[in-house]
């Protein structure tokens, strides 16, 4: 059974007012467990307010949310039940830190769920580890951080609270390309180790290329495409109509398509070009020897 599924989920700004913008048109979307998501889309198309239904941070107008197979406004006696169970971590949350300490701070959400101290402290431990985040740091306060540092620290207050899903809009923004892969690969890190379920948004298509598993795309508040990251970028032409940006070495084996060379379009990654230019390499060597 899958952990989230989205049924004919529509929702309009300013609903029956002059000006009303329709962010989301009958969305249908189901995520299995363990899924590493990519979420893209031009600026816009309804990402951020998809996403912020899946914790009942916006109440559907029509359509539902159903977390483990259950309405999330329906079937939960309280919704707060629910985002601690699906954890959403806002662009720049480190705007969100406001403890004394760091330790404080990720210790904030499981304290709110009632837990005791021996397992606040564990998971308080726990988050830490995986978001790279010291003693030192911990025992410090978050103030004196660094931009990337305090990102980190904000995302492990999220993690702290274990959540089912955890669900993360552009938390790389701002950040340079070193920040970026390591709170991204600590995040695919704490997914492959716990085996939990995490919803990525981003602008940056090297991102949704190198850490997600299956990539859903959106147009004008529709889904446009879900499918496995390589299906996904195999439609690379159609993706830079619409005006997103797709992986350099893509653009590579595009233009090296244009050029004759026959080589697939469905590259995304450098790894993934290496075996292709080797496939194509071997193919060529047997042309030679036939």
């Amino acid at each position: 059974m899958s952990i989230l599924k989205v049924e004919n989920l529509s929702y309009t700004y300013n609903e029956g007012m002059p000006g009303a913008t329709k962010a989301l048109d009958n969305i249908n979307l189901e995520i299995e467990p363990g899924t590493f998501v990519g979420v893209i889309g031009h600026t816009g198309c309804g990402k951020s307010t998809l996403i912020s239904h899946f914790n009942g941070l916006t109440k559907p107008q029509s359509g539902r949310i159903l977390l483990d197979g259950r309405d999330i406004w329906k079937d939960y006696d309280d919704i707060r039940q629910v985002r601690f169970s699906v954890g959403l971590v806002f662009q720049y949350p480190e705007y969100q830190l406001f403890e004394e300490t760091c330790y404080k701070d990720i210790a904030f959400g499981p304290k709110n769920m009632g837990l005791n101290e021996e397992e606040i402290d564990r998971r308080v431990k726990m988050a830490a580890e995986f978001c790279g985040v010291t003693e030192k740091m911990l025992a410090g306060s978050p103030f004196d951080l660094s931009g990337g540092q305090k990102r980190r620290v904000a995302i492990a207050g999220i993690i702290a609270m274990m959540p089912k899903l955890l669900v993360l809009d552009e938390p790389c923004a701002g950040l340079d390309p070193e920040g970026r892969e390591l709170i991204l690969s600590q995040v695919k890190n704490y997914q492959q180790t716990t085996g939990s379920t995490v919803i990525l948004v981003s602008h940056s298509m090297e991102d949704i290329a190198n850490y997600a598993d299956m990539v859903l795309v959106m147009e004008n508040g529709q889904v446009y495409n879900y499918d496995t990251t390589e299906n996904v970028f195999a439609d690379a032409e159609n993706l830079a109509r619409m005006g997103l940006g797709i992986p350099d070495i893509t653009k590579v084996f595009l233009k090296l398509k244009e050029m004759g060379v026959d080589v697939g379009t469905d590259v995304y990654t450098i790894p993934y070009a290496v075996k292709s230019l080797l496939k194509y390499k071997e193919a060529k060597r047997g042309e030679k020897n036939a």
